[in-house]
Parts: structure tokens; sequence; C-alpha cells
């Protein structure tokens, strides 16, 4: 019997009303097998027939236990359940798995939901499904939660329809009342063109969650900059103040050797006053005891003998308008204080300017000549760092980048953003313009160059005048001549400075600015006079 049973299938055990193995089976006079309760209400509703063979009975006919079905689907039960039993430990649904709803025992992991059905099944019990012929049309998904959601809570029908008008899943039955005359299309269909929305949405999220992780670098990024300069900082503080600490710490000494040299020369002064004074006390003293001695004596000749040397006149010194008067300290400290005030404002100058050419030339960028934007009459060197002045125009394309009236050039793009630097050698030169431009300025014809048109330059004009070009130009008191020039762009400071690298000092900056375009490396090389401005204008690596 157990060998004969485990060549049955499930299928040939399934009542044709209810798709499932056989409850109370019962046998019709026709030969087919039913589920008592099944048949009972099949005829409830219908004829009496059959439902498989569709013979009619006259009358209800009695239905007869079928005890040999009965007995096989017991065996077939108990066998399913110990298969079950014997794979529940591997298969027994974990949390948060869906499990088999058919399942008595433990249960196990469902493998597949279905949308008729609305019922999850395990591997055992989900077989009908793929075997039995009118089993297999109905529809199988992965495992899902609350498949009753699945039905229309008024018709209580399987929604299979999508209204578009109201954007709500539908049961056939809705079409013809609550949602007649809309727009219904299949579930399907509408899911296609959701899933396409998704993918659109799905992509924008992920270019969302991107743009946003290249914001949180770029924040994280600040904060290290603002680390380093925060560290460099501290660094040039502990300088400078060191430094001025010296200084202070050398005045100090100073002022105290001065003040101290004046009280001494008025201890010395004093000193002498007073051994003069103790000198004639003591010739006093002495006189006095003579003369006491001879005003008691009764010695006549001895008295006439000496009193001429003793009546001798005393010392003549008068001491009443001698002073030993107090140096003026005060002066002395005033002075020093006045003088290192002074100097302390020039040493932090010098000091600030230095470490701030120090931090600028941190951003220093490679900068080479750009051949397309250069004025035909300037010769440009191999490697793009070097430009002067020709003798004639060179035959070069008339490009919409070309300089045609000014001997100009610009350097190749950098960056838009960030800080940036470069140096120039300038030694040589009578006449020059350099700095940064717009990338839109104007190119062609007379270009006046100011911050108004795009220009934040400085210049040399006829040797030794040195301007900035803003809107007037500035003057620039130079006192030595420039050889090599510094320029830093600072995009989000809205920053231009120049400096003499020679010297470290910064010599003009254009503040306040708002850069909305890439800004350029621009030089112009002016007209050369009489071979006095032919030296070229070198681009330098930096130095550091």
């Amino acid at each position: 019997m157990a060998a004969a049973s485990s060549l049955l299938s499930e299928d040939q055990f399934l009542c044709s009303i209810c798709l499932d193995v056989f409850t109370d089976p019962v046998s019709t006079p026709c030969g087919h097998n039913f589920c008592k309760n099944c048949i009972t209400k099949h005829w409830n509703i219908n004829a009496p027939e059959c439902p498989i063979c569709k013979k009619v009975f006259n009358k209800r006919p009695e239905l007869l236990v079928n005890t040999f079905v009965s007995e096989m689907v017991v065996h077939f039960r108990q066998s399913a359940q110990q298969r079950a039993s014997s794979s529940s430990e591997q298969q027994a649904a974990k949390p948060g798995e869906i499990p088999c709803d058919v399942c008595t025992g433990t249960k196990l992991k469902a493998l597949k939901s279905c949308l008729v059905c609305l019922v999850s099944y395990c591997e055992t019990h989900l077989e009908p499904h793929l075997t039995a012929t009118g089993l297999k049309r109905h529809q199988l998904i992965d495992p899902v939660r609350h498949l009753e959601g699945r039905l229309c809570t008024k018709h209580d029908k399987q929604l299979e329809l999508f209204c578009k008008d109201d954007q709500t899943c539908v049961c056939m039955l809705c079409t013809i009342s609550d949602h007649k005359a809309h727009d219904i299309v299949p579930l399907k269909e509408e899911y296609e063109g959701k899933k396409v929305e998704l993918g659109k949405t799905e992509v924008e999220l992920q270019q969302m969650i991107q743009e946003r992780q290249l914001k949180i670098q770029e924040i994280q990024h600040s904060v290290e900059v603002s680390r380093e300069s925060a560290d460099r900082e501290k660094a040039v503080s502990v300088h400078v103040f060191t430094k001025l600490k010296e200084a202070i710490e050398r005045n100090q000494v100073k002022v105290t050797e001065i003040i101290e040299e004046k009280h001494k020369t008025a201890e010395k002064q004093a000193d002498g006053f007073i051994k003069k004074l103790e000198q004639e006390i003591s010739e006093l003293k002495q006189k006095n005891a003579e003369m006491k001695q001879l005003s008691h004596t009764e010695d006549h000749l001895n008295l006439l003998q000496n009193f001429p040397s003793l009546n001798a006149a005393p010392p003549t010194k008068d001491w009443t308008k001698v002073r030993v008067r107090s140096p003026s300290y005060e002066g002395n400290v005033r002075k020093a204080a006045a003088h290192l005030v002074g100097m302390l404002k020039k040493e932090i100058k010098e000091l600030f300017t230095k470490d701030e050419l120090k931090a600028v030339q941190k951003f220093a960028v490679d900068v080479t000549l750009d051949p397309d934007t250069s004025h035909k009459k300037l010769i440009l060197s191999e490697d793009g760092k070097q430009v002067h002045q020709g003798d004639e125009n060179r035959n070069l394309p008339d490009n919409p980048e070309r300089f045609s009236t000014g001997l100009c050039v610009l350097g190749k793009q950098i960056g838009s953003s960030g800080r940036f630097y470069f140096e120039v050698q300038v030694k040589g030169n009578t006449d020059w313009i350099l700095g940064v431009a717009r990338q839109s300025i104007q190119r062609k014809g007379l270009v006046t160059i100011s911050p108004e048109n795009g220009f934040w330059t400085v210049s040399l004009s006829n040797e030794n005048v040195y301007c900035a070009l803003a809107e007037p130009p500035v003057r620039l008191p130079l006192k030595w001549k420039l050889e090599k020039v510094g320029v830093f762009v600072d995009y989000e400071g809205g920053l231009v400075s120049f400096y003499d690298v020679d010297a470290a000092n910064r010599i003009y900056a254009f503040t306040g600015s708002s850069f909305t375009q890439n800004l350029l490396p621009f030089f112009c090389s002016c007209c050369n006079h009489c071979d006095k401005n032919s030296a070229p204008l070198i681009i330098c690596p930096v130095d550091q």
C-alpha cells in the first residue's frame, strides 16, 4: 500500500468543484467522486446533474460514501504530513518570512502566493497549482502578506483592473457601477507604466543621492581646508606674537638701561656734591676747634701770633642753589613706546605680508598661454610660458577668441571656483599689464581695461609708473622696480591680489568683486619703444 501510494499524485485526489483534496468523498450514480459538502451545495443551486459528465438525474440521487477513496485520501494526507514534517526543520518559516496558509502544524516557508485562491503555499501545497490543469491557469506571484487586501471590499471580487480617473484598483463589477464610463485599464498595463515612472524616479533619486554625497564630500573638504587654515593661522599667530614679544622685551630692556643710566648719572653727581660738602664740613670743624682752643688761652703772645691764620676767610661756595634734579624718566618711556609702536606696525606688516604670500603660494597652478587668443604680433614660446612682441603681424587665423587690437594674450582655463595663484617675471620691461580677465571679455577693437569690463589688473608704464587699473586707476607708490609679480584669485572671497614676490609684499588688492564667470590669466606686452620693452613676460614656477 505504501509503495502504491507513493506513485499517486495529489491531483488524483482533488475535488473538481473546490479543486482541493477530497473531504468526505462521495460518489454519484455515474461513478464520479466529489466532496460531500461541495456536491450538496452545487445541487442546492443547480439542477441535479453530474458536474463532470453532465448526466442529468430526475431526482437528487442518494450520495454514498466512497470508502476506498476515503481511505486513499486519509493515507495521502498522512504521507503529505510526514513529508512536510520531515522537511519542516529546514523549511520552517523564519521571522519576517511569509508562512504557508495551508500547513496545519509547523508553518513552512511559502514559495508562492495565488492571486485567485488568495492563499500562500509552501513547496508541498503548491504542487497542485503546478500540475492540475484547472489550477495552472491561476496567477502565482512571489509570497506576499495580506492577500485579502487584493479583494474589492464592496464586491468581494479580485482587484484586477485600474481606474485612471480615480487612480485606484477596481474589480470587474466596479466597472459597471461606481466607475462606469471611467478610463479603465488592466492592472498589468498600469503596472508597466508605473514601473517606467518608478525607473525614472529611481534614476532621479540616485542622482539626488549622488549630488548630496558629493555635497557631503565638498563640506568635509571645506572642513579639512578650514582645519588646515586654522592650523596655519595658529602657527602664524605663534610666530607673529613671538616676534612681537621679543621686540617688546628688547625695547623694555633698552628703556630700562636708559632709565638706569640716567639714575646713575644723577647718583654720581650727588656723590660729588656730598664729598665736597663733607670735606668743607671737616675743614670748618677743625678750624672751629682751633678757634675755640685759642679763645680760652691766657697766653697773650700765642693768641696774637695765631690769630691771623685762624681768622682767614671761611669757604665762600654758596650751596643754597645747588640741587640734584631727578631725571625726566617719563619722556623716555613715552618716546620709547612711540618708537616701539612704529616699529611694531612695521614688523606686523612685514610679518603678515610674508606669511600671507606663503599662504597664497600654496594655491599655485600651472599656467600656460593660449595661442588661439594671442594677438598676431605676439610671439609665444613653444612651452607656452613666455610672450614678447614681434616686429610684424604673423599669418594666423582671425578666430573669435583672438585679440585684434591690444597686444594681449590669455592663459588657458584653470578653474571656475576655489583659489589659484601664479607668478610672472617682468624684469627688463618698461610697459606691461598683468592680472586676470573674464572669459567673455571683448577681444576685438579697442578694449578698455577695468573691472567694469571684466579685467582685474596692475600695470607698468613709462618705466616707473605703477598703477592698479581700477576705475579710476590707482597710482601705486612703489620705491623699487618690480621683477616678479604674483597674482592670487579667490573666487568665493571676490578677491584679486598682487604681490612683489621678491620683497614678499602685497602691492594691491581688488576686493568685493562678484565673479560669475571663469577668470583667465591675462597678459599684455604693450608697445616696444625703441627696443626698450623687448624682454619677454615669463610665467615662472612658484618657489615655496
